[in-house]
């Protein structure tokens, strides 16, 4: 069984080296102290969000410290190809329980859209709550998933800026049940995804709408910013649905997995 994660501030395990002790304060140890509950000699995992992940066993708790004695010290490293999703705001938290799935499945990033059918609007001091709100979301789930890496969360972008960064990543597909060619076909047969002299790491948007659906202007306007439409499956699938059921087809095809 995989040890427990909790999530310490990014850059503060840099100096950390197997045999030296790491002491985790605040709201992520009082709930392993409290929630948890763990006591000494019990194996815990400490991880930065940014890739880095202490392995160690507990040595001391206090009512908001846990000590704990570094066995190994590893830096994950991200995948060649990263996955983004970009959820349409839904209602009834569905968008919500899209990026924590996805998060637990492994994507990479997530960008809110602002899409034309969505009915959630996010302005003013209402989009930096449900901004925060969604990286609280990604962040339990990367914990649950006891991932060292915490997915970010972009800005919102309504569809004039989403077709500005479809324009500027290798690949972008917007899943549409009237698209021709398979998630799977688009995956494989992607020229930007194959293998790259320069080494750089590539970059796949995986764009779903809302519970309305993309509208035609919307799938026009990314595909002529270079987006591609795909496939997935022969059933129409929620918002909540789409983007995690993508992720998982893509990280098989792309050896992520």
């Amino acid at each position: 069984m995989s040890n427990p994660v909790f999530f310490a501030a990014a850059g503060s395990l840099g100096q950390v080296t197997p045999g030296s002790t790491f002491v985790l304060e605040g709201a992520e140890a009082r709930h392993a102290v409290t929630v948890k509950r763990l006591a000494a000699g019990e194996p815990v995992d400490i991880a930065d969000g940014s890739g880095v992940r202490l392995t160690g066993t507990v040595l001391d708790t206090g009512s908001g410290t846990l000590t704990v004695k570094a066995s190994e010290v590893l830096v994950e490293q991200q995948p060649d190809v990263r996955l983004v999703l970009v959820q349409a705001l839904a209602k009834g938290d569905r968008d919500e329980l899209a990026i924590e799935t996805a998060t637990e499945l492994g994507i990479d990033a997530v960008i809110p859209w602002q899409s034309e059918r969505a009915i959630v609007r996010w302005k003013g001091e209402r989009a930096a709550k449900a901004h925060a709100k969604w990286q609280s979301v990604v962040t339990a789930a990367a914990k649950q998933a006891r991932r060292a890496w915490i997915p970010q969360v972009r800005a919102v972008v309504d569809t004039a800026a989403l077709a500005k960064a479809v324009a500027a990543v290798d690949l972008a597909i917007v899943l549409h049940e009237d698209a021709k060619k398979p998630l799977r076909t688009v995956l494989e047969e992607s020229e930007a995804l194959q293998n790259r002299a320069d080494g750089m790491p590539r970059e796949v948007l995986l764009i779903v709408g809302p519970e309305g659906g993309i509208t035609p202007r919307e799938v026009t306007r990314l595909s002529d910013a270079g987006a591609v439409t795909a496939l997935l499956g022969h059933h129409v699938l929620r918002s909540s649905t789409a983007g995690p059921a993508a992720v998982v087809l893509a990280s098989d095809i792309l050896g992520r997995w």
